[in-house]
C-alpha cells in the first residue's frame, strides 16, 4: 500500500536541551524517519528550549512551581506554532494540560525501574547508618525513608551527569536515577544497580517518553501516529488517571505502575508522607485505564483519610 503523502516543509521537534532530553528528540526523529520513506534528515528541525525548571537548580520543584517548569515555555511555543511537536519525558507531565493541546502518541516504554547509585553499598539496604542519600523527588524520599529511617536524605538537583559527579566529588554516599534515562544515553557504571519495581515503586509514567502536538495539527497526529505503542498508552494513561485524582504533583510522593497482559490492566498505587512515616497502597485490575486509575487513586485517597492530606499540607 503506498504510503500517503502527508510530508510538508520542515517538521519542528521541541525539546529541552539536556542531553536526556536531546537523546529523546533524536530518537523521535529517527523513528520518524523510518516510518515514512518520504521524510529526510535535513526535514526535522531539532529545536533546543530553555525551562524554568533547567534554569533554577537551588531549590526543590516544590518550592518553585512544580512539574510545569519543565514544560511551559515549550508548550507556548506549541501554542503559537513556533514548534509542531514537542518530546516530553511523560513523568514530568503535569496531568491537566493548557487548551488546545494534547499528548498524541506514546513511545513504547522503557525500563521502569529506579537505580539506586552507590560504589559504598549495592543496595539501599547495604548502606550503612547515617548515610547520606542525595534525591530531589518526594516519592524517592519518602520510600527510602520508609525502607530505611536510619539514613539521611537531602535535595539533589541537576542532570544525569551532574548529579554523577557530585556522587564522585562524595557530596552524597548514594542517589537515584531513572533506569530508563540511564539506558537512554547508554551510560554503564558499576555503581548502578536496579532496583525491584515491588519493593521501590518508580513514579507515574516513568520510562515513557510522549509526544504533545497542539490538537487542531492533523499533519503532525497523522506523522507520529505510527509511533505510538498501544500497551504503553494503555499503562500511563492508568496511571495518570490515579495521579489526577490524587492531585499529583511534586510536592506530593505518589508512585504507581500499571501492567498490561491478556487484555487486563493491573495497576499499583502508593501515596506517602515526604518522611515515610505513613504509606498507603492498592492494587486493582480493570479494562479501561482512566476508569482504573481513577478507581485506585480514589480509593487511596479514601483510605488515607483527610488527616493524611492535612500532614501532607503541613509537611509541604
Amino acid at each position: 500500500m503506498q504510503e500517503p503523502n502527508i510530508i510538508k516543509n520542515i517538521l519542528r521537534i521541541g525539546t529541552r536541551g539536556s542531553q536526556l532530553a536531546l537523546a529523546q528528540a533524536h530518537e523521535v526523529k529517527n523513528r520518524l524517519i523510518s516510518a515514512h520513506k518520504n521524510l529526510s534528515e535535513n526535514m526535522i528541525e531539532i529545536v533546543v528550549m530553555s525551562t524554568r525548571g533547567d534554569r533554577i537548580l537551588d531549590r526543590p520543584l516544590a518550592e518553585i512551581g512544580g512539574k510545569g517548569l519543565f514544560t511551559e515555555e515549550i508548550e507556548a511555543a506549541l501554542i503559537k506554532g513556533d514548534i509542531d511537536i514537542a518530546v516530553h519525558s511523560l513523568k514530568d507531565m503535569p496531568t491537566n494540560l493548557p487548551d488546545g493541546l494534547e499528548l498524541a502518541c506514546y513511545l513504547e516504554r522503557e525500563d521502569v525501574r529506579d537505580a539506586f547509585i552507590s560504589s559504598k553499598a549495592s543496595s539501599l539496604k547495604d548502606l550503612p547508618a547515617g548515610a547520606i542519600i542525595g534525591s530531589a523527588s518526594l516519592r524517592r524520599q519518602a520510600q527510602t525513608l520508609t525502607l530505611r529511617p536510619d539514613v539521611s536524605v537531602i535535595t539533589f538537583r541537576g542532570n544525569v551527569q551532574s548529579r554523577l559527579k557530585k556522587l564522585d566529588e562524595n557530596i552524597v554516599d548514594a542517589t537515584f536515577l531513572a533506569m530508563a534515562g540511564l539506558n537512554r544515553l547508554g551510560l554503564k557504571d558499576d555503581r548502578v544497580h536496579p532496583m525491584d519495581s515491588d519493593d521501590f515503586l518508580p513514579a507515574v509514567a516513568q520510562g515513557a517518553i510522549s509526544i504533545e502536538i497542539a490538537s487542531h495539527n492533523s499533519h503532525a497526529r497523522e506523522l507520529i501516529a505510527p509511533l505510538n505503542h498501544p500497551e504503553t498508552e494503555y499503562c500511563v494513561k492508568a496511571e495518570r488517571a490515579m495521579l489526577k485524582i490524587l492531585d499529583g504533583s511534586c510536592r506530593t510522593p505518589i508512585a504507581g505502575l500499571a501492567t498490561f497482559e491478556e487484555g487486563v490492566l493491573t495497576l499499583r498505587g502508593k501515596i506517602s508522607l515526604p518522611d515515610g512515616s505513613e504509606t498507603h497502597s492498592h492494587t486493582a485490575t480493570g479494562h479501561v485505564p482512566e476508569t482504573l486509575g481513577t478507581t485506585v487513586g480514589q480509593f487511596l485517597r479514601d483510605q488515607a483519610g483527610k488527616d493524611f492530606f492535612e500532614k501532607l499540607t503541613a509537611l509541604s
